[in-house]
């Protein structure tokens, strides 16, 4: 079963290059970015372990801890972190999962149910391991966007992504297309005219349906 925003992110325990950790328990009142990868030692998926670790400072200011998994055991995850340190500079300080029973990639609807296959398993097999999930403090799904496995993950959308979410979270607004930190927003249609004047500061009416302010600070 797959999950869809506002779901509740499933609660699992599980190993991790940081030691067992219980997934809710290891969110706490912040945000987290669970990024899932068919298999380790290759070569696309070595590329955005390493985007990410150079840029878990960013993430980090925005509240938010990232944590990788793949249907591979611990060991083999400590052994790839030479390789992605070597290849982008970045030394992989977040934890990553290992989920060698795929009991994680099930529970998040990535793998069928009905897989058994455990040995010998290719990223061919795991290809569905490709989505990251954005959980916040009440432990609801955010976003999922899954990509295919031959295409590299742009993680400044997720970035932004979390931006709009943790703005939208605070202030009765949403964020329009290609939107960016400091970009105007739109006051949603569960704020009266009236509020949206007292609260914003007013607001210019594009469209009968369309109210666009500063962003809020």
């Amino acid at each position: 079963m797959s999950l869809r925003i506002n779901d509740t992110a499933p609660d699992f325990t599980a190993d991790t290059t940081d030691g067992p950790i219980s997934f809710h328990d290891w969110v706490g009142d912040g945000y987290a970015v669970l990024f899932s990868h068919p298999k380790d030692f290759t070569p696309v998926c070595t590329t955005e372990l390493g985007m990410m670790a150079g840029m878990t400072d960013q993430f980090a200011q925005r509240d938010a801890k990232i944590i990788g998994i793949s249907v591979d055991p611990v060991e083999d995850h400590n052994r790839w972190k030479s390789d992605i340190q070597a290849l982008t500079g970045n030394a992989v300080t977040y934890p990553m999962i290992g989920d060698p029973e795929m009991k994680v990639a099930k529970l998040y609807g990535m793998m069928p149910a009905e897989e058994t296959k455990v040995e010998g398993r290719t990223p061919a097999d795991n290809q569905t391991v490709r989505t990251v999930f954005i959980v916040g403090p009440d432990k609801k799904v955010k976003l999922n966007l899954t990509y295919p496995m031959t295409t590299g993950r742009n993680f400044d959308e997720i970035l932004r992504a979390l931006d709009s979410i943790r703005l939208t979270a605070q202030h009765q607004v949403a964020t329009p297309a290609g939107w960016q930190q400091g970009d105007d927003v739109i006051v949603t249609a569960a704020v009266s005219d009236e509020d949206a004047e007292a609260r914003f500061g007013g607001f210019d009416k594009k469209l009968p349906y369309l109210r666009t302010t500063k962003q809020p600070g």
